[in-house]
Formats: C-alpha cells, structure tokens, sequence
C-alpha cells in the first residue's frame, strides 16, 4: 500500500515520540485500574500486579495490551526516536518468561474462559505479531504461549458463536475477526485464517444498505458500520470485497449514511465512556483510510472516503492526551489511524 498523500496527517518521528511518551508513563501504572476479574474465593482477591505481572498498567488489561503494542510498532517505525532505549528496557524488564507464565496460569482458570473475549484476544494477537517484526525475537518468543492460548480460544469459540455482536465496544466481533486475521497472516495459519475468513462471511456476508442509524452510541469508540467493513476488507478478495461493498454501503458517492461522515462531539472528557467517542472519531479515521485505500485509483469514492478521515482525525488527534479517562489507550487509535493502513 502506499503511504498518505502530501499534506494528509501522517504518523512522524515526533509524534512517535510523543506517544511514546505518553504510553510509557501509563503501562506500569497500576493505579486506578478497572480489573475484569471474577473471584472463585477469596485467595483471588489480589492487586493487578498480582494477577498480571506484564499487563496491569494502563487503567485496565486491554488497554495495557494495546499500549504495548504502540510501543512496539513505534519501535520498528522509528527506532531513532529518544524514547526507542526506554521502550527496549521495559520491554527486557516485562516480557519475561516467569511473567508471560503467571499470565498464561490466570488465563488457564476456569474463571478466566471468556476473559477479555474478544477485545483483548484481538490485542493480544496483534502485539504477538508486532513483536515478531522487531529486531529483537526474544521479546516475540517469550510471548508465544500466552498468544497460542489465545489464538487457540478463537479457534474454539468462533464455531460456537451462532451471531455476531455488532456494539460500538469492547464486544464487537468484526474488530476481533480483523485484528486476529493478521496474525493468522503472519504465523501461516491456514486453519485458523480459513476459520476466521468463514466466519466473517457466515456473520457479516449477506449484509446490504446498512443504514448506520445507531451511530455514534453515546460510549463508541468503534463504528460498528465501519469496522464491519474493514473486517471484510481483510479477509476477503479484492473483487469480492468490492462487490461486497457495494451492497453493503451503496451511497458512499453521496456521502450516506451521513453520521459516518460526520465525526462525533465529546462533551466530557473526564468521564470514561463519554471520552470513547474520541477514540470513535479516530478509529473511524482508520478505517476510512484502510477503505479508501482498498479501491482503485479511478474510483471517486476515495476522495471522498479520505475527506473523511481527515476530518474525523482532526477531531481526535488534539485530545490524545488531557485526561486519564482517555489517555490511557487513545493514541493507539492514532497510531491504528495514521500508520497501521500503511504498513
């Protein structure tokens, strides 16, 4: 893919630094958290630290998931930015094979079967396949059994899930199928790929005129319409995601549905859920750019596509970092927007 034209927003070494500036100051940040955790007796009453020793910053697991990965691509992107030999100690300190194992053991429990399903599977997946395309394959090696178990609980619950879940959340099944689907690519997985692409059209296939009326949702940080659609773009063939397109969002010439155009206003930044619609007007951003990106040249709905990610990007990117509530995981976002349909 070629990167963004002169003039668009582009991912450069100094916001690299920036936002590895920001994500370093939160993923060792235990405090407040929000744990997803279930006690089976009261010995399972523990800090975060106690129950992941890697990923207990960040105000919750996921998010910490996610700034690890940032931090990972921002390495291999920009590995002269200032930040690049403190990201390399925390990553030598962090992915140890002691610690990977105490994640590995709270996963195994019984408790744990739908931990973070399929939001931090999604993630988990994603930073295994970062990790293994920077230029140290320790950190990639230490981190496999944890990203097998979670590749293996893909395998294990996508037969099972008769319906997709289509929120703006943490639960949507298209961002898990997307982001799982790189890391079938990257480890040639061809059952798990197959199962994946499968099961992208058994749920989402047979969509057409998708009219976008529940969006935004006053907590989305995803839009359900839009990463549907990247998830298709993923996993299926160019010809065939085109045609798939087509029916799917047939007034994209005439910028319909218009919400999806439209980026969305954030009254409260300090308020957690509220704060999710920056992270709404930057994943929109992504995935408008991935979508404009996936049709041909001649084709006038790109201009169209990229207007509107670069108007949702300009809506998000000044607030990055402010409150807590936001940035402890929004400049991922920015990172998935301006890089991520690149590279």
């Amino acid at each position: 893919m070629t990167g963004p034209a002169a003039g668009r927003a582009a991912l450069t070494p100094a916001l690299a630094e920036r936002f590895a500036h920001i994500a370093l100051g939160h993923v060792r940040r235990e405090y407040p958290n929000k744990p997803d955790h279930t006690l089976a007796g009261p010995e399972d009453a523990r800090t975060p630290s106690a129950l992941h020793p890697v990923f207990y910053g960040s105000f919750d697991w996921h998010s910490c998931v996610h700034g690890y990965w940032m931090l990972a691509r921002l390495l291999r992107r920009f590995p002269e930015i200032e930040s690049a030999s403190l990201i390399r100690a925390l990553f030598d300190e962090q992915l140890t094979g002691d610690k990977i194992a105490a994640e590995c053991r709270y996963l195994d429990q019984p408790t744990a079967r739908g931990f973070k399903r399929p939001y931090g599977w999604a993630w988990l997946l994603k930073l295994a396949v970062e990790l293994r395309q920077t230029d140290d394959e320790s950190w990639s090696k230490t981190l496999a059994p944890l990203a097998d178990r979670f590749a293996r609980r893909f395998g294990g619950f996508l037969p099972l899930a008769t319906y997709p879940v289509r929120v703006g959340t943490h639960f949507n099944t298209a961002f898990g199928l997307r982001m799982a689907a790189d890391y079938a690519a990257e480890m040639r997985d061809a059952d798990l790929a197959h199962l994946i692409r499968e099961t992208a059209i058994r749920w989402y296939g047979g969509d057409a005129n998708c009219p976008a009326w529940g969006e935004p949702s006053g907590d989305d940080f995803l839009s359900s319409a839009l990463i549907e659609a990247e998830c298709m773009r993923r996993v299926l063939e160019t010809a065939e995601f085109e045609r798939w397109l087509d029916r799917f969002l047939p007034s994209i010439a005439e910028r319909q549905p218009a919400t999806l155009f439209t980026p969305a206003t954030v009254s409260d930044r300090t308020d957690g859920k509220i704060a999710h619609l920056d992270g709404l007007n930057l994943s929109r951003a992504w995935c408008w750019r991935a979508l404009a990106e996936a049709l041909p040249a001649s084709d006038a709905r790109r201009a169209i596509m990229e207007q509107a990610a670069e108007g949702h990007l300009a809506a998000g990117l000044p607030h990055v970092a402010g409150d807590y509530m936001g940035e402890h995981w929004l400049a991922t976002y920015a990172v998935l927007a301006l890089d991520e349909w690149t590279a």
